[in-house]
């Protein structure tokens, strides 16, 4: 057994000073340690798999990031894991607890998870060792983590077992505090709405050239921007549907010199909702979410979501952002786009029409040049 600080604290001198997780009893002391210590910091997401998002978007902000779960949330984060961290070559560190670890007793939940914990991450690719126990593993943990991340720009894992590390107390836990939220609802219901294209037509007018990164969901909204113009300020969500916004929130927080819009779709938001408290949470006031509604899955065939009476401007006030708007109307569209925001996040929730461009170009740069190339424009 070691102390929370004899791994965390040489693990901060190596630079990993961003944490974003799901609380696990074998996680306590060290959870408690990064909330109780500065300068760290400490997303506490929704599910584990918005961790892995939330992780691999302070990545891409320059930071060396740790997702923490637990083990039977593992299931929770292998679609970011594999088509997010895999797809774009993004380095995080995991630690992952074993529950129901094969011969130690545990609650019947755990036992399938914790035969297959290991095999999980053999699948998946990513490479893994148990977690320190003593000095000499420490530091033979830390040459590994900079051997696989930093070396190879690979995930590594770090597998817990119970009592690995001795307790320590929480303290300087901030309270959350709730602001009234500034709210904006101009909408025809008489016009036609907008389609895709021409709100995307507007997003490349407002961001081009500028210090906004923008990131656009999976399915035809990825597709469509990169179909008008391919900037380098643009990423691309190839798979990891739902998790835009989350990897948004982790770049946000991790890089408040820029500026960060999200586009996101219905059925993407549906999928990962939880989210949207988080950011309300945190609320950082460089992270504006546009949520485009047509009611459809519609890369798949146009599959209706369950949107239709799904009020996503109501949702995004009551997970506390601190701006929603409601509008179908392309001037409201280029407000929302060029207001300046002091005082927290942003919400915008538009019904668009459903369908797209015919011959819908997939993008033919690859997601690593995507990530390599954004990286570069902001630093």
């Amino acid at each position: 057994m070691i102390r929370a600080e004899e791994f965390l604290l040489p693990l901060q001198q190596q630079g990993y000073d961003w944490y974003s997780g799901v609380p696990c009893s074998f996680l306590t002391p060290l959870i408690n340690y990064v909330i109780s210590t500065k300068p760290l910091n400490y997303v506490s997401a929704a599910n584990e798999g918005d961790a892995i998002a939330i992780a691999a978007g302070a990545s891409i902000g320059g930071k060396k990031s740790v997702a923490l779960m637990q083990n039977s949330g593992l299931g929770n984060a292998i679609s970011p894991l594999t088509s997010l961290i895999h797809t774009f070559k993004i380095p995080v560190l995991i630690i992952c607890t074993h529950r129901g670890e094969p011969g130690q007793q545990d609650e019947p939940q755990h036992e399938l998870m914790g035969n297959i914990t290991k095999e999980l991450f053999d699948c998946v690719g990513i490479g893994y060792e148990s977690f320190p126990q003593t000095t000499e593993e420490v530091n033979r943990a830390l040459t590994n983590i900079t051997r696989s991340i930093e070396e190879k720009c690979t995930p590594y894992s770090l597998i817990m077992q119970k009592g690995s590390v001795a307790n320590f107390d929480l303290t300087n836990q901030s309270p959350s505090r709730r602001q009234d939220a500034f709210y904006y609802c101009d909408e025809d219901s008489d016009g036609t709405p907008l389609t895709r294209n021409q709100v995307l037509q507007s997003v490349v007018e407002n961001t081009k050239g500028t210090n906004t990164v923008v990131i656009a969901t999976t399915g035809h909204t990825g597709r469509e921007l990169y179909s008008i113009s391919d900037l380098p300020n643009y990423f691309y969500m190839v798979g990891s549907m739902g998790c835009a916004s989350s990897l948004g929130l982790g770049l946000a927080l991790s890089r408040p010199d820029l500026s960060v819009l999200v586009i996101d779709g219905d059925g993407a938001a549906l999928m990962r909702l939880g989210n949207l408290a988080t950011i309300g949470a945190y609320n950082p006031s460089n992270f504006s979410h546009l949520l485009l509604d047509n009611e459809a899955h519609d890369s798949t065939g146009g599959q209706a979501t369950v949107s239709k009476d799904t009020q996503f401007d109501k949702i995004a006030t009551a997970c506390s952002y601190s701006n929603v708007w409601r509008s179908n109307k392309l001037e409201i569209l280029h407000d929302f786009l060029t207001a300046s925001s002091h005082n927290g996040s942003r919400f915008m929730h538009m019904k668009i029409q459903t369908g797209a461009a015919k011959d819908l170009p997939r993008p033919t740069i690859t997601p690593s040049k995507v990530l390599i190339r954004l990286k570069s424009y902001i630093g």
